[in-house]
């Protein structure tokens, strides 16, 4: 009931609602976007028609993911402001622009060469469609850079200053590249990149083990495999450092994320929690699996560097939800180990020449194993944007605006009827994505599908052309 009454935390929930269901789809556009331009290099390379087909296929499944991107990411523009409207006065001069260069820039790029891309086929020549399909994934990429310039920025705000209440920039270099932003985006980027390569992976797989088509899709599992190799370990890697930067800009996010309530005395490494039970009225651990020294070396490369506790801080700054914290991180790293551990084993068994293509149908376990990992992408990222938004609580702009006076004044019936109208939308959006996924999916690839161009860029001289796309002006 004390939810239903405070505006504030309401409002706090329908961003959150609208982000989580939000960042569900430019997840995969960000990735395959890149897979797509990938496989179309390959085509005008190999000339090998499969790659093409690829290039036709995946991209159904981009245009869907672009789609509701673009569908569900409006609404949370309007929110700025109708529930945030003194965050909006305080911080638009810096936070409106960013989000300004991300659709002027951004989102007009992507938007503006996708129908090339998508029905230029027979239109423009080979270059002309491979110079469109790079500038929608340029786009895509782009988009994701300005969103993380924006939040970052309210992570650790630099380049100005606060005069009348609102923030002025003095420098807009300094508050783009603030501390947090460029391993914020490295990370973000990768996780998208992952993301959509265990997707690519694991449904490649399914069609595999369900011996359809499984020569074709081989090569999409092999292109996911071989980009995984070098995505995973780095997105390990970008993590640890990440770590490292959170606990020297917001070391109280970091005490949360580790439950880490006392710092420890000088000569005295500070124990990670593996597991543990935290109580904030208790200011303590219920209970705690910990490893000696470990959370020193993690935090500061030494065994026994310091590391502030929760109680360093007063308990008005400190975040809320610390087992929420502490529990979405170790699954956010959780998974990250385990899609690691997939790929370590993937290569393993192409190593000794289990991905051939008469022996990878007898890999039964290892496919079943990517089809399994098609979602560990989403709740991983799911669960890293929680510790990044829930951990900088209880501030909107780091140090400078709290949330509770960055809200606008309404009335709590209001929000809560926004709130439920919210959730009823996305789930609808998020059901229509499902039946219309699952009917791209099950229809598969069109193996008859041919180029109406070489990838010289002549008409092509066999194969069945593209119905209703330059069959009459470039039969064979």
């Amino acid at each position: 009931m004390d939810t239903l009454s405070d505006p504030v935390l309401l409002s706090r929930l329908q961003f959150a609602v609208t982000a989580i269901f939000h960042i569900l789809w430019p997840l995969l556009t960000i990735g395959l976007s890149l897979f797509l331009v990938a496989m179309e290099v390959l085509w005008l390379k190999t000339r090998d028609e499969d790659y093409y087909r690829h290039v036709r296929f995946w991209s159904k499944l981009f245009l869907l993911n672009f789609t509701m991107g673009v569908v569900s990411g409006i609404p949370m523009e309007f929110e700025f402001g109708a529930n945030w409207d003194r965050f909006s006065g305080f911080a638009g001069e810096f936070f409106g622009n960013a989000l300004g260069f991300e659709g002027a820039m951004a989102f007009m790029l992507e938007a503006g060469f996708l129908g090339i891309m998508l029905f230029g086929w027979t239109r423009v020549t080979p270059a002309i469609h491979l110079f469109a399909s790079a500038m929608v994934a340029l786009g895509a990429s782009l988009s994701a850079f300005w969103i993380l310039v924006a939040n970052s920025w309210m992570q650790t705000p630099a380049g100005g200053h606060v005069e009348n209440g609102r923030f002025r920039v003095d420098s807009y270099a300094d508050a783009i590249f603030n501390p947090d932003m460029p391993l914020a985006f490295a990370h973000m980027w990768g996780a998208c990149l992952e993301t959509s390569l265990f997707v690519i992976g694991g449904l490649s797989a399914w069609y595999i083990v369900r011996n359809r088509h499984p020569a074709f899709f081989l090569k999409s599992f092999k292109a996911a495999l071989l980009a995984a190799v070098l995505v995973a370990p780095l997105q390990v890697i970008l993590g640890d450092i990440k770590g490292r930067e959170v606990y020297k800009t917001q070391p109280v996010k970091m005490a949360a994320i580790e439950a880490h309530w006392e710092t420890n005395p000088p000569g005295q490494g500070a124990s990670w929690n593996v597991l543990a039970w935290p109580d904030r009225q208790a200011e303590a651990n219920v209970w705690a699996i910990r490893l000696p020294q470990v959370l020193s070396l993690l935090a500061t490369t030494t065994w026994d560097g310091r590391v502030a506790g929760l109680k360093a801080f007063p308990a008005a700054d400190r975040p809320p939800a610390i087992g929420l914290i502490f529990y979405a991180f170790r699954i956010m790293a959780g998974i990250g180990f385990a899609l690691f551990g997939l790929m370590a084993w993937t290569a393993w068994a192409w190593s000794r020449g289990g991905l051939e293509p008469g022996r990878v149908v007898r890999q039964r376990g290892l496919l079943l194993a990517w089809v399994a990992a098609i979602p560990l992408g989403y709740v991983a990222t799911e669960c890293g944007w929680i510790v990044r938004e829930v951990g900088r609580q209880p501030w909107v702009v780091y140090g400078l605006l709290r949330t509770q006076e960055a809200a606008s004044q309404l009335q709590p019936a209001v929000v809560a009827a926004s709130l439920a109208g919210f959730v009823a939308v996305y789930a609808v959006l998020l059901v229509v994505f499902l039946v219309f996924a699952a009917r791209i999916v099950r229809k598969g690839p069109d193996m008859g599908l041919a180029p109406a161009h070489s990838a010289a860029g002549h008409p092509a001289s066999h194969g069945r052309r593209e119905a209703g796309e330059g069959e009459a002006r470039h039969g064979s």
